[in-house]
Order: C-alpha cells, then sequence, then structure tokens
C-alpha cells in the first residue's frame, strides 16, 4: 500500500504542485527512495549528501519526529501520513 507524504508549499513545485504524494516502503527510507525515483527534484531539499536527512527539514510518521527515533529507518505503516515540514529559526 502507499502512504501518502504531506509536503509544505515551498516543496510542492518539486511534486507537480501537488500537497500530498504517494510513495511506497516499509521505512522512512525506502519510501524517500521511491518519492526521489519519481521526483528527483525534491532530493537535495530533503537530504544531505550522505543521504540523511537535511537538517533544515523535520519529518513526522504518525505524528512522531524521526529525529527522535530511528530516523530513515523508521517504520511507516500502511496508510500512513507523513509529514514534511521545513525547520523554522528565528528569533
Amino acid at each position: 500500500m502507499a502512504v501518502k507524504l504531506r509536503m509544505p508549499p515551498i516543496l510542492r513545485p518539486q511534486v507537480g504542485g501537488a500537497r500530498e504524494v504517494e510513495a511506497v516502503g516499509a521505512t522512512l527510507g525506502e519510501l524517500l527512495d521511491d518519492l526521489f525515483d519519481r521526483h528527483p527534484g525534491v532530493r537535495d531539499q530533503l537530504v544531505d549528501a550522505r543521504g540523511e536527512l537535511n537538517r533544515f527539514v523535520n519529518v513526522y510518521v504518525s505524528n512522531e519526529d524521526v529525529r527522535l527515533g530511528d530516523g530513515l529507518a523508521t517504520p511507516v505503516p500502511d496508510c500512513s501520513t507523513v509529514i514534511v515540514l521545513p525547520a523554522m529559526a528565528g528569533g
């Protein structure tokens, strides 16, 4: 089954303008690889040169921050929603 990735407005041009895109994978890493195969322009926005999550992007699986868990190895249950948010900075 596919999982829905909810994309922030700033990344929507790289995914054809869609608010949500579907991808397939058992883990967040597999899911992102599938996303990158279909939308290669979003890769540099989400991961760094080593393939790790970009520090300026927050990702939530089932409302849990993946950085506080297993990162790219985070399991993604079927029919889940993955939320991608740019990190906010300021003061």
